[in-house]
This record gives structure tokens, sequence and C-alpha cells, in this order.
């Protein structure tokens, strides 16, 4: 178990470093902000004091040298646009998109094990082809379009819901419906398939000619089986609800990490949009890691190398 943490762990600093680099230059291929940050009336001379400042007036190899080694004693370096340590407010926006995230997931699970394990108990019936139908429309449907209809519906229209914002319960209801519409499809897919192999099994079989209901065969003998394809599966959604969540955070005015990245693109702020995609690919690690450790917990057969 800790040799398979520390080679991920090395696997995943490597991952980390390409992937800085990478953002690192893309930021600034956007060129210089300092006439997003100064007004018109400001003087050469001021200019050139903010450049100097913030290291615009380096090269670029040597802008990405210092940051490095900044990072290196955990420094993430200062928001321009917020005039503070940028992972700080990182820090302050992660946790709403991460409730966001886990809620939506938690409840595209709950979905997908019931209309999985219902549409394999009665395979090629017409609850098994909605579910089918409900895969293809859930994969072929983009978020923003979704996060849209349901603002024109249940907050305009309705006007059962707001719009925008965050506060109460029913603040959360339309952002979390969106995302969970996104991996309830495929996960219903993935559960129903290793549900009919489970149904098929010996020790359910055997369960059968004892005379098990149909509830207790699917809900105590085959669905926890059934659920192993299901982890892993989840993990790989989980991880894309991230990108989901830039866009329905956006839309719905969450004060998310999916949010404040967006705001600090359009600001140029170079550092606090580094710091947002640092925190996002550690949080996907630390959740993969978990999962493939739950994987193995849940199937003894496994071990992790």
């Amino acid at each position: 178990m800790l040799r398979y943490v520390v080679k991920r762990f090395a696997q995943s600093v490597a991952a980390l470093f390409v992937l800085l680099t990478v953002v690192f230059f893309l930021t600034r291929l956007t060129g210089d902000p300092t006439d997003l940050y100064l007004p018109l009336s400001a003087s050469e001379a001021q200019r050139a004091a903010f450049r100097q400042e913030h290291g615009f007036n380096d090269p670029v190899l040597i802008q990405f040298s210092r940051y490095i080694s900044n990072l290196a004693h955990g420094d993430f370096g200062n928001s321009v646009f917020k005039a503070r340590p940028a992972l700080d407010v990182v820090l302050e926006a992660f946790p709403v998109t991460l409730k966001l995230a886990a809620f939506a997931m938690s409840i595209a699970i709950c979905l997908a094990a019931i209309l999985g394990s219902l549409a394999a108990y009665w395979p090629n019936s017409l609850f098994d082809r909605l579910v089918s139908i409900l895969t293809i429309v859930t994969a072929s449907t983009p978020p923003f379009w979704v996060s849209i209809v349901a603002i024109l519906v249940f907050s305009m229209k309705l006007e059962w819901l707001p719009t925008s914002g965050m506060g109460s319960a029913k603040y959360w209801i339309l952002p979390v419906a969106v995302l969970v519409l996104g991996p309830v499809g495929l996960l219903s897919q993935v559960v129903r398939s290793s549900m009919i192999s489970c149904l098929n099994a010996p020790y359910v079989k055997t369960a059968i000619s004892k005379g098990a209901s149909g509830p207790r065969i699917i809900f105590v003998h085959a669905l926890r089986n059934a659920l192993l394809p299901l982890i892993t599966v989840a993990g790989i959604q989980a991880t894309g609800l991230i990108n989901g969540a830039v866009v329905v955070e956006t839309i719905f005015g969450f004060p998310g990490i999916g949010n404040l990245m967006i705001d600090s693109v359009r600001n140029r702020d170079f550092e606090l949009t580094i710091t947002c995609i640092i925190v996002a690919a550690v949080a996907v690690y630390l959740m993969n890691t978990i999962i493939d450790i739950l994987y193995m917990r849940l199937d003894p057969r496994v071990r992790l190398t």
C-alpha cells in the first residue's frame, strides 16, 4: 500500500510539473496585464514601475524559474486582481466547488445504482430502454445548454427557484441537478452491465433457489459486487465534474473555484489562474488515489502495485 501511494505521488508530481509548465507559458501568451490594472491616465513611469513590481519586465524563462523557486517554498504568489495571496483566495472558493461536486456525484451514484439495478432486473423492458435513452441524452447534452434551459423554465417562467447566487438550499437545486445529469446516464449503464453479470452468478442463483425476493436479490446479494466497476468510472466522472463546475458556477453565479478561474483568466491574473489549476489537479490526484484504495478494500482480489 505504502509503495503504491509513494509511486502515485511521484507520478503526480511529474504530471503536475508538466501541467504547470504548459499553463505558465500559455498564460504569458495573453499579453501584459498592465493596461487592465492601471488607468488610461497612468504615466509611462507608473507603468514601468508596475511591470517591475510584478516581474513582467524579466524574460519568461526567468519568470518561470522564479515562480518554481517560490512555489517550492510554499509561495504561490499574490493575486493582482484580489490584492491578496493567491492560495488564500483559491482555498476560500474551493470548498464551494467541493460541496457542489460532492452533492452532485453522491446523488448521481445513488440514482445510477437504482436505475441500473432495475434495468438489469428487467432487461429489454420499457424501463430498460428509457434508461438507455437517458444515457444518450445526458451524454450528448452540454451543461451550459441545460443550465440556460433550467433557468428559463424553473426560474423565469415558473419562478420556483432563484437564477443565481448562493444562499439557502434552494440556490443549490439547479446547479446540482445540472451536474447530476452529466454522469448519471453513463453510471446507470455501468451498473446495468455489471448487475446483469452478477445476477447470472452462481451465488445469486442459489439465493433465488432458496426463495429470495427480487429486492433482496438485487440490494443484498448482487449490488455490492455490481458497484465495483461503478467506483472506477465514478472516479473518472468526478474529475469531469470539475470541468462542468467551471460552466455551472459561472452561469449560476456560484463563488467557487470554477467561477474564480474564469475571472482570473479574464483579468490576466496569472498567479491566481495557475493556483486554481494546481489546487484542482491536486484534488483530482487525491480523489483518484482514494478511489483506488477503496476499490482494493471492496475487492480483496485487487492488489495495488
